[in-house]
C-alpha cells in the first residue's frame, strides 16, 4: 500500500473515487453527487494541483482506494488551523487500516505547515467508526452542529471535532 500527495496526474482516478463516495455514502459530504458529476477531470486537476490544498491517497498497486484532503486556513488570523475533508476509503478497502494512515499523513502535513496549531474536522454524528478513528488519533469533539445536512427530506448532524497539535 502506498501513500502519497496527488496531483494533477492522479484526476481520473480520484474523479472515480469522489463520485463513487458521493453516491455511496451521500451523507459523509457536504457536496453531493449531483453538484460534481459534470465536473470534468481538468477541474479535479486543477483542485489536485493547488499548492495551498493537500490531498492524500492511498493505493493499492496502482488503484486510488482512499483520500483526504488538508485545507490550511489562509487568513492572517486563521493561520493557526487547517480543516480535514473529503475523507474516504473504498467499502472493499475498509479495516485494513488506510482512514487511520491517510489522516496520520494529514495530521504528519499540518505540523509540517509550522504555523498550523490545530486541525478540525465535521463527521456525520452516525458515523461511528470514523468518530473512533478521530478520537484514537486524538481529535476530541467540541460541539454538535444539528440539522448540518438535509438529503432527501432526511437531516443529518454533525460533530465538530478538533485535534491541537
Amino acid at each position: 500500500m502506498e501513500i502519497r500527495r496527488l496531483n494533477g496526474g492522479d484526476a481520473e482516478g480520484y474523479r472515480v473515487l469522489r463520485h463513487e463516495a458521493l453516491l455511496k455514502n451521500p451523507e459523509a459530504f457536504s457536496s453531493s453527487y449531483e453538484d460534481e458529476m459534470n465536473y470534468e477531470v481538468a477541474d479535479y486537476r486543477q483542485r489536485l494541483d493547488n499548492k495551498h490544498t493537500y490531498t492524500f491517497g492511498a493505493f493499492d498497486t496502482n488503484q486510488l482506494v482512499g483520500v483526504v484532503t488538508l485545507v490550511p486556513e489562509g487568513k492572517v488570523k486563521l493561520k493557526h488551523r487547517a480543516n480535514i475533508f473529503a475523507m474516504y476509503v473504498t467499502p472493499s478497502q475498509r479495516g485494513r487500516g488506510l482512514g487511520r494512515e491517510l489522516v496520520k499523513k494529514a495530521i504528519q502535513q499540518a505540523a509540517e505547515l509550522n504555523s498550523v496549531e490545530q486541525i478540525h474536522l465535521t463527521v456525520t454524528s452516525t458515523n461511528e467508526p470514523a468518530k473512533k478513528l478521530y478520537v484514537s488519533l486524538g481529535f476530541e469533539p467540541y460541539g454538535v452542529e444539528k440539522n448540518a445536512l438535509q438529503i432527501d427530506g432526511t437531516y443529518y448532524n454533525e460533530d465538530l471535532m478538533v485535534l491541537f497539535l
